[in-house]
C-alpha cells in the first residue's frame, strides 16, 4: 500500500485535512500539487501553498504549489494542465476545497449562498472534470471528495439548507461520476469524518475551543484517505466514514487521533450519532 511516484492534485491543501492528506502521501514519495488560494499569509489561519510545499518536500514528496480559485473554470483547466505537464500526468484528484456557512435559509446573504455553492458543488465538478482526461491515462486513477453520505434527512436539510445543498452537491458529483466513468476505470469515492476534526473551520465556524477539544486530529482523515487511494480503481461509488475505513483494515484503537487525549468526542454534522 504505497503512493510512491503517484501524482496527486489536491484543492485547498495549504492547511488542515488537505495538508494532512498531502503529508501522508508525501511520506510514500508521492508528487503533490497544492492548488489553493492561500498564496499570502492569513492573519488568523496558518499556512500557504508555499509553506505546504516545503512541508511536503521535507516529508519525502515532491511539491508543486499553484494558486487557484476553484470558482474560475479557465484557471482550473490551466492548473490541471500545468500539473500534468510538470509531473508527467495525474493519478489522483482530491476535492478538498470547501466553504462553510451554517446560516438558515432566511439569514444567509445571497452572496454567501452563491459562494458556498460555487466552491463546494461547482468547484468539485470543475476540478473533477478537468482531471478526467489525465486520469484516463493512469492505471490507478482515483478521485476522492471530502463530502458526506447521501442520507436524505429532512432535519439536516432544515437546520442549514444552503450548506447542506452544497455538500450534498459534492456527493452527487461523486455518485454520478462514479457510474459515468466506471468504464474508464476511474474510481470516485467520498470520505467524511465520523467526529469533528480539529481544523480552522471547527475553531472559527462551529464551536471554538470547546469543539476543538472534543475533536480528532486531521491525521485520521489522512490515514483513511491513504487506505482508499491505495485500493484498486474498481472500488468506486462508495460513501465512507474515516473510522469505518480504518476499522476495515484492522485498526481498533483510535485514542492517538484525539486532539485532547481522553476528551469526549463530538459526532460530526451529517453523521447519525445513533447509527
Amino acid at each position: 500500500m504505497s503512493l510512491n511516484g503517484r501524482t496527486i492534485f489536491i484543492t485547498g491543501g495549504s492547511r488542515g485535512i488537505g495538508l494532512a492528506i498531502a503529508l501522508r502521501a508525501a511520506r510514500d514519495g508521492a508528487n503533490i500539487v497544492i492548488a489553493a488560494k492561500s498564496a499570502e499569509p492569513h492573519p488568523k489561519l496558518p499556512g500557504t501553498i508555499y509553506t505546504a510545499a516545503q512541508e511536503i518536500e521535507a516529508a519525502g514528496g515532491k511539491a508543486l504549489p499553484i494558486m487557484l480559485d476553484v470558482r474560475d473554470g479557465d484557471a482550473v483547466e490551466a492548473a490541471v494542465a500545468q500539473a500534468a505537464q510538470h509531473f508527467g500526468g495525474i493519478d489522483i484528484c482530491i476535492n478538498n476545497a470547501s466553504a462553510i456557512n451554517l446560516s438558515s435559509s432566511e439569514d444567509i446573504e445571497i452572496k454567501r449562498f452563491d459562494l458556498i455553492q460555487q466552491i463546494n458543488m461547482r468547484g468539485t465538478f470543475l476540478v473533477s472534470r478537468a482531471c478526467i482526461p489525465f486520469l484516463r491515462k493512469s492505471d490507478r486513477a482515483h478521485v476522492l471528495t471530502l463530502s458526506p453520505p447521501l442520507t436524505m434527512r429532512a432535519d439536516w436539510f432544515a437546520a442549514h439548507l444552503p450548506y447542506t445543498m452544497s455538500k450534498y452537491g459534492m456527493s452527487m458529483v461523486t455518485f454520478g461520476m462514479a457510474e459515468e466513468f466506471r468504464k474508464d476505470q476511474i474510481a470516485f469515492n467520498a470520505l467524511w469524518p465520523q467526529t469533528t476534526i480539529a481544523t480552522a473551520a471547527v475553531e472559527f465556524a462551529l464551536g471554538g475551543d470547546d469543539m476543538m477539544r472534543r475533536s480528532r486530529k486531521p491525521e485520521i482523515m489522512a490515514d483513511a484517505a491513504h487506505v482508499i487511494l491505495c485500493r484498486d480503481p474498481a472500488y468506486t461509488g462508495n460513501f465512507l466514514l474515516d473510522e469505518g475505513v480504518l476499522r476495515d483494515v484492522g485498526i481498533r484503537d483510535f485514542s492517538s487521533y484525539s486532539h485532547v487525549p481522553g476528551a469526549d468526542l463530538e459526532v460530526d454534522i451529517f453523521v447519525d450519532p445513533d447509527a
